[in-house]
């Protein structure tokens, strides 16, 4: 990386809160309000998750809910390219599919609409951080079973500690802005 973008990159760290104890005590939650507060910010994040993707084939963004809706679609806007939603279970009103996943302690669901992604889809999958990429991967395979092709992934913070990304098929380009 070249020193200015450094320098971006450490601008954008510093408007990354940590707040102990959140949701449930031992997490460490990464706030990324105060990329969204703050203009300069916002708009440098928008740029550099934007770039790897640029000049590629991509028809659409989908964000995972709920912080990967909220670059999700500036990317999608800056890709030229449609946003989807990937939600959690009853939050969308169309026919959908779904796919649930192991967490640490139990088990999680996310859906799509049925009519988003159709056979052949270029798709860029984004959210605000990668933990231990679980949430990435259903969505992955929610994608696949639609017919669509995820040809990469797009998020703001990784959590090294928990290398998530070994989880996400190596084939597939994976862009992180900061790593923690």
């Amino acid at each position: 990386m070249k020193p200015f973008e450094n320098q971006i990159i450490d601008y954008l760290k510093s408007n990354i809160r940590n707040i102990p104890d959140f949701p449930k005590p031992g997490i460490q939650f990464k706030d990324i309000t105060p990329l969204l507060r703050d203009r300069q910010a916002l708009e440098l994040t928008a740029m550099l998750l934007s770039r790897p993707f640029q000049g590629k084939p991509v028809d659409v963004v989908a964000g995972l809910e709920a912080r990967g809706f909220l670059f999700g679609t500036n990317l999608a806007m800056n890709l030229n390219a449609g946003f989807v939603p990937i939600r959690k279970p009853n939050k969308l009103p169309a026919e959908t599919a779904s796919v649930t996943y192991a967490l640490e302690y139990g088990s999680d669901s996310l859906e799509v609409h049925n009519d988003a992604i159709s056979k052949g889809t270029k798709v860029v999958l984004h959210d605000d951080l990668i933990a231990t990429g679980g949430s990435a991967k259903a969505a992955t395979e929610l994608i696949q079973r639609l017919g669509g092709e995820v040809i990469g992934y797009s998020f703001i913070i990784a959590l090294k500690e928990l290398d998530g990304i070994k989880n996400l098929p190596e084939n597939i380009p994976v862009n992180i802005l900061i790593n923690l």
